[in-house]
């Protein structure tokens, strides 16, 4: 709805920081949003009635322009590195007085309030505000919807400053360039300036939690999805954008408790997030028929071209990017969890998208190869998931999230390990990457095989079969899986050259070891030996 500010309480605004006196418009429902992107030119509507857009220069984030203000409560907590850029207090306070002058002078604008994490004990409020209505669709979709009664007593914690139309002076600031993505945990505050890409928004709340959970009350962070089967049991599947977690989590048979993000508890699991934000790419109602039925209307689709002289998505056009995306509330999947909790795991599945094509389609992990590939982090970053990238590359991130991860990675992988052993969780490595040759060779492990694999280990179905030991990488590797071809299950048969093979593998290893490195110091000799032997 459009309200004049005097109807919102005076101190959402104030704490806002906005001067903007008219044409306001709060909390609007999301058919309106939809109305009010197309009439401002800002969208157009597919077949399935699901609003279109372009995130504009953007469609990945831009790791390198992601900024955290070092001040006294950050200088001696952050791990500053490649990840987490520092910046100084005057600057970013000088970057959202920008956005707020920008604010002001836009024809209108949109504030949403709504919380992050499912579990109230940690409860995060948000009032995210942008001029982009589509923007606030992409908040209601995604961070959880308080009821008519939370709104009265609403009280934000943190804000949301969203202006993509901003070009920031970058000189002036002594920033990167016009864009910038900038986190204050003394203002409490993300101001976002010169790009579209609404995962900067995403990805900033999550940032966020990362550090006030694990700090303030000893709640695991994760990068991962989750799922519960009619019995209970919960499944975890950790990996980089692109590696499988929207895909595989979204199983017909088990509750979908969310895609993306998730805190582990003394007690439970829970879902940060109100919805999903899964990649487009090759998207079809055969393979993924959860996420296909989803582009409806109040999904939010990005990047994508449409067949010639229709209104139908070409979901297998990359012309404008390969991480093509669409977000929608979680209910949009007919078996979401409501709330969005789930029980202590049984089983964790660490995604892999080797591009490599050494690694086992599947294989299972003591507790000290869990947290070696834990601290690891190994797989490929897939095309458009950020800006720059246009095909696999191999790379190692940390808990596979480092982008995000704004305490050292041993903090997170500690917790990891308690809980691992507390629990005696089942830890599986699944390569969801290549196989029978690397990238450009081999071919991509069908969709269809790696479902067989992860819904075997959840059944137990891989309990009694036999397993034999990777030479090279150490983990246990089943001979035979329901629904797999028996030769898929060793790597090295589904190459033409075994020697190829070997040397690849070798690569791989010696990759592994030297990335290890930086993390040697702090680890148990017991976890420094789980890694893959060099010859």
């Amino acid at each position: 709805m459009s309200v004049p500010s005097f109807l919102i309480p005076l101190k959402q605004m104030v704490a806002t920081g906005l001067k903007h006196t008219e044409n306001v418009h709060y909390q609007t429902p999301p058919e309106e949003l939809v109305q009010q992107s197309l009439a401002m030119g800002e969208g157009v509507l597919n077949d399935t009635g699901a609003l279109v857009v372009m995130t504009g220069k953007f469609t990945g984030r831009s790791p390198l322009d992601k900024y955290i203000v070092r001040d006294e409560v950050t200088a001696d907590t952050i791990n500053w590195n490649e990840f987490n850029h520092s910046i100084e207090e005057k600057t970013f306070l000088a970057i959202r007085q920008q956005i707020n002058d920008h604010l002001a002078s836009c024809p209108a604008i949109w504030v949403r309030d709504a919380y992050a994490c499912a579990d109230p004990r940690y409860r995060l409020n948000i009032r995210v505000v942008t001029d982009k209505p589509w923007l606030s669709l992409f908040a209601y979709n995604m961070f959880l919807r308080p009821t008519e009664e939370e709104l009265d007593g609403f009280d934000q914690e943190w804000t949301i400053l969203a202006a993509p139309d901003l070009q920031l002076d970058a000189k002036a600031l002594n920033i990167r360039q016009s864009n910038a993505a900038v986190i204050s945990f003394r203002h409490k505050t993300i101001a976002i300036a010169g790009t579209g890409y609404t995962g900067e928004t995403k990805k900033g709340i999550f940032t966020v939690l990362n550090y006030i959970l694990p700090m303030k009350h000893d709640v695991l962070s994760m990068h991962c999805s989750a799922n519960k089967g009619v019995n209970g049991d919960t499944a975890l599947f950790f990996g980089l954008s692109g590696t499988g977690k929207t895909t595989l989590s979204a199983d017909p048979s088990r509750q979908l408790i969310g895609d993306d993000e998730h805190g582990w508890t003394d007690n439970n699991v829970f879902n940060f997030e109100g919805g999903c934000y899964a990649k487009c790419i090759n998207l079809s109602a055969d393979k993924e028929p959860e996420i296909y039925g989803a582009i409806r209307p109040g999904a939010l689709v990005e990047n994508t071209r449409f067949l010639k002289g229709t209104n139908k998505i070409d979901f297998d056009d990359a012309t404008i990017t390969e991480n093509t995306r669409v977000s929608y509330p979680l209910d949009y999947i007919s078996n979401a969890a409501d709330p969005s909790v789930g029980a202590i795991p049984d089983n964790i599945f660490f995604l892999t998208c080797d591009a490599y094509g050494v690694l086992p389609p599947i294989s299972r992990l003591t507790a000290p190869q869990a947290m070696y590939q834990f601290i690891s982090g190994y797989t490929a970053k897939v095309a458009g998931t950020e800006t720059g990238v246009t095909c696999p590359k191999s790379t190692f991130s940390a808990c596979f999230g480092a982008p995000f991860l704004p305490l050292h990675p041993g903090r997170y992988a500690e917790m990891l390990g308690q809980r691992l052993i507390r629990h005696k969780v089942k830890v599986w490595l699944i390569n969801t990457g290549w196989t029978g040759g690397p990238y450009g060779t081999g071919h991509r492990m069908k969709l269809s095989f790696t479902r067989s694999m992860i819904k075997a280990a959840i059944d137990g179905k891989l309990d009694g079969v036999a397993y034999e030991k990777d030479p090279v990488f150490g983990m246990a590797v089943p001979l035979s899986c329901p629904g797999v071809p028996v030769e898929l299950l060793q790597p090295r048969n589904t190459w033409a050259d075994s020697a190829a093979y070997d040397q690849q593998a070798a690569c791989l290893a010696a990759a592994f070891q030297q990335n290890f490195s930086k993390y040697a110091s702090g680890v148990s000799a017991e976890i420094l030996a789980a890694g893959p032997l060099v010859q």
